[in-house]
């Protein structure tokens, strides 16, 4: 899995272009490979060299694995510690005649929550030019300390699906978030989206159309 924080933003081995749903139809993924380019990263919980992209052989789904994306409060953290999140703008690139839409998304983690603490993971995404999805909040309460797993799972009928014909970037927006609560400020509460051997990643998994006599917008 290569990093996609590099000077100028990596292109992950796959290749893409956005259609239009206009009398569109289900399809399956298209046999070409799709192409991730990195446009801006920005983000305390995504600093230069800590996040991953890639996707996956099928065209099914692509992740985004984080090496140090941490919220903490109490002993040992910083005042800015309980907030981290990460602001990704892709270009997506999808093989002529297939427009695509965010059908689940995945999030994964390790928490430890003094009793008296809480967290959250707050995610949205959309796509440039068009409004922000809504941002899906995930609450968790002390004591806890075991790996955490969310699902953001759209109806077929709400699919935002990248406009045919036009190049839009997508824009993913994450965010953790502890609160020491009640829990003794002699303890410390965290929460991580974050993997350093690669197992634990995050899992856009991607739903298709078919665009009959789309024009190809790519040189």
């Amino acid at each position: 899995m290569s990093g996609f924080l590099a000077a100028g933003g990596a292109i992950v081995a796959l290749m893409a272009a956005t259609v239009s749903p206009q009398q569109a139809s289900a399809a399956e993924p298209p046999p070409d490979k799709i192409v991730i380019k990195v446009a801006t990263v920005n983000g305390s919980g995504c600093r230069e060299g800590t996040a991953a992209i890639a996707v996956s052989p099928d065209n099914t789904a692509f992740t985004v694995t984080y090496s140090d994306y941490l919220a903490q409060v109490g002993a040992g953290a910083l005042p800015t510690d309980f907030r981290k999140n990460c602001q990704l703008n892709l270009r997506v690139f999808v093989p002529q005649g297939f427009t695509y839409a965010i059908a689940q998304a995945d999030y994964r983690g390790f928490a430890s929550l003094e009793r008296g603490a809480s967290s959250e993971e707050r995610a949205g995404y959309y796509f440039q030019g068009s409004s922000q999805t809504d941002r899906k909040v995930h609450s968790f309460r002390g004591p806890y300390s075991d790996n955490w797993q969310t699902s953001d799972v759209t109806d077929v009928g709400a699919l935002v699906w990248a406009p045919c014909g036009e190049i839009r970037n997508f824009n993913i927006n994450t965010e953790l978030r502890v609160n020491l609560g009640s829990s003794d400020k002699k303890t410390t509460s965290f929460m991580t989206m974050d993997s350093t051997d690669g197992s634990v990643n995050t899992i856009y998994r991607l739903a298709w159309k078919e665009c009959p006599d789309n024009p190809n917008p790519w040189p």
